[in-house]
């Protein structure tokens, strides 16, 4: 079992023959965002997602991004993954459990999440588009089962409605940011893991 992290900081560096990331997340942080992935779309997800979520953020990332984005994108969800589960420790006294619908313009989504050490990605977002500008919209899904693997989290993505692809793709990364806020909150009731088995 992890050892218990009161800071909730990590730092991940991960360099491959096709990415080369240095990362840091704070989950005590008050929404402050460096960015910089080499591909200008993600900087605006993850800038959202730190914003909305209270956390400090911090990526520096170059990547094959002449081949495509995937290689870039789907590492950072790794990273992600890693800082998040690192951050959290043995996930002692915090809520685990987070749920936030988010509405944008003539979108909802809806994003329920566990900390359960138990990862599953259900996405059930079709986008209309394939792309926003020149990012390929199905490497959001690529993004968050990365980062659902790595992070040890059970996620599930609903879109109920929506026609823009790019709020659609917004309000995802704002709800993941809401729920992943409430889910890591501390519960001041709970003396341990939240858990009948005493650990996840």
């Amino acid at each position: 079992m992890a050892a218990t992290n009161p800071q909730k900081q990590s730092t991940i560096n991960r360099k491959t023959r096709e990415t080369n990331i240095s990362l840091t997340l704070d989950l005590n942080g008050t929404g402050k965002a460096e960015i910089s992935t080499g591909v200008p779309f993600m900087d605006h997800m993850l800038t959202l997602f730190t914003v909305h979520g209270f956390f400090d953020l911090t990526v520096k990332a170059t990547g094959d991004t002449e081949v495509d984005d995937h290689h870039t994108v789907e590492d950072l969800g790794i990273c992600m993954g890693q800082a998040l589960k690192e951050a959290l420790g043995d996930a002692s006294a915090i809520r685990r459990y987070g749920h936030f619908s988010l509405p944008m313009d003539e979108t909802l989504v809806r994003v329920s999440l566990d900390l359960s050490n138990r990862p599953y990605l259900h996405y059930g977002a079709t986008i209309p588009d394939q792309k926003v500008g020149s990012f390929d919209t199905a490497l959001a899904q690529e993004f968050l089962r990365a980062f659902s693997l790595h992070g040890g989290i059970t996620l599930h993505v609903e879109l109920a409605h929506g026609d823009n692809s790019h709020h659609i793709l917004e309000a995802i990364f704002k709800g993941l940011a809401k729920a992943l806020d409430q889910a890591c909150t501390a519960e001041p009731r709970a003396t341990g893991v939240l858990s009948s088995k005493g650990m996840l």
